[in-house]
């Protein structure tokens, strides 16, 4: 019996030390033995737990949407009252992040369509909350709070994670309140969940539940490392597959949207395909991984800059590319403006190439024309011996001005958009665009480009 004890004690020891070895570094929160001698993430779930709340919203009634409601004589014969009660539900979780500012950061669809958010802090505190910003390509909002006391957690650099390391996820899964759960890093890089995103998401296998949407994931130091964002089952439940946006990437829309409200994507001007084997023994390079440029668009900053169709982009700014949806994404998030530096090879040579992020279209600062169907937005046609015109191959509008907090903004209508078709048919004229979405029943699609990238948007 004592040596089968023993035994076990050995055990307990070992993963103790196994445990304890995955946090080596110097840093406040990190793996402990409890009084029994029993390895406990307690220490760091006590730590980050005050820094991640729960996020209720208040959506309009069904009878608010409904036209038949705004008549008046209608409701007095359906004896319905004047002011519709508005529906509450929990919608998922957030992060504090700055404890002075009051900033949680969520994922925008938590509180897509919400009339009213409010925050739950662990204490139990109820906060109203003000919508700072959000980002639908990076799943990404920015709330705001004002209270005293508050905690926010660290954000780390999610670069360093690596498959297989330990992670802790955070959240209010179906509403049953805060819980924790644990896991790997399953996979890096995962994108292709919506054709519309900015996708570079950690998979892991830590238990991600409906309501854990916009909690947080969590490293053995304590730090923030991803956004909990989506999963994947049969029926919207956990079967080991989740996914959560990368601290860096949360960090850098964050930071645009304190600023400006929302992303400021640009354009570099580039299509790009993934490097595959068979095409770099046919365009001669070493590199395994990278993006191929296919094509450069006309008058685009990657034409000044001396990119060409045939290009293999390897590095980024410092950091190596892998994919086409890596670099999508990074490129996504640079605002206008800056200057971005490329390792390129060509061929046998290796070349650094500056570049600087330019706006979406310069149309977008010319005077529009209103769009009836969609309030708050005008546009403006694309004239046909354009540079744009010949890249589209025909026409299309470009959104000129979007009015903050109208039906067009609250839809994911920014200025620079460039809209080519809707329910995926091609229009090329504000006429041929208003005769589509006027006979479209139960809402429609509106396909646009946004810099370098496509993007869905669904208008109902």
């Amino acid at each position: 019996m004592g040596d089968r004890k023993s035994a076990l004690m050995s055990r307990f020891a070992s993963l103790a030390a196994l445990v304890m070895a995955l946090a080596a570094a110097p840093v406040a929160a990190q793996p402990q033995t409890d009084a029994r001698g029993l390895p406990t993430l307690a220490p760091i779930v006590n730590e980050v737990t005050p820094a991640v709340v729960n996020i209720s919203v208040l959506t309009r009634s069904p009878l608010e949407t409904n036209p038949l409601f705004a008549d008046p004589y209608f409701r007095r014969f359906f004896n319905i009252p004047d002011r519709p009660q508005r529906q509450e539900q929990a919608a998922g979780s957030g992060v504090i992040v700055d404890a002075v500012r009051g900033y949680v950061i969520t994922n925008h669809h938590v509180i897509r369509n919400a009339e009213q958010v409010v925050v739950t802090l662990k204490d139990r505190r109820q906060l109203p909350a003000k919508l700072v910003g959000t980002d639908p390509g990076t799943d990404i909002a920015l709330l705001q709070i004002d209270a005293k006391g508050l905690t926010a957690i660290r954000i780390g650099d999610s670069d360093t994670l690596q498959v297989g390391d330990y992670v802790i996820a955070i959240g209010n899964p179906f509403g049953i309140g805060q819980t924790v759960t644990s896991g790997i890093v399953s996979a890096l890089g995962r994108s292709g969940l919506s054709p519309e995103g900015f996708e570079d998401f950690i998979q892991t296998d830590a238990s991600i539940n409906p309501g854990n949407s916009g909690g947080a994931l969590i490293n053995l130091r304590g730090e923030l490392v991803g956004i909990n964002s989506a999963i994947i089952g049969p029926s919207g439940g956990n079967v080991g597959i989740g996914f959560a946006v990368p601290s860096n990437m949360a960090r850098t829309v964050l930071a645009q949207i304190a600023r400006f409200g929302e992303v400021r994507r640009g354009r570099l001007g580039i299509d790009m395909v993934d490097l595959t084997p068979d095409i770099a023994k046919k365009l001669g390079v070493s590199a395994s991984e990278g993006v191929i440029i296919a094509a450069v668009h006309s008058g685009s900053p990657a034409e000044k800059a001396g990119l060409r169709e045939g290009d293999v982009v390897v590095v980024l700014g410092g950091r190596p590319v892998h994919t086409a949806a890596e670099l999508r994404a990074r490129l996504g998030l640079t605002p206008v403006g800056e200057e971005i530096e490329l390792r390129v090879l060509r061929g046998k040579d290796a070349l650094n190439v500056r570049a600087t992020i330019a706006p979406p279209q310069d149309a977008a600062s010319t005077e529009g024309k209103a769009v009836p169907q969609i309030q708050g937005m005008s546009v403006v046609e694309i004239e046909r011996d354009s540079a744009l015109f010949r890249q589209l191959k025909g026409g299309g509008l470009v959104v000129a001005g979007v009015e903050r907090d109208s039906r067009a903004f609250r839809a994911g209508f920014r200025p620079g958009d460039i809209i080519y078709g809707v329910n995926r048919r091609r229009v090329q004229t504000l006429a041929e665009f208003q005769k589509s979405v006027s006979g479209a029943k139960g809402g429609y699609s509106v396909s646009l480009l946004r810099g370098d990238f496509g993007v869905t948007i669904i208008v109902r």
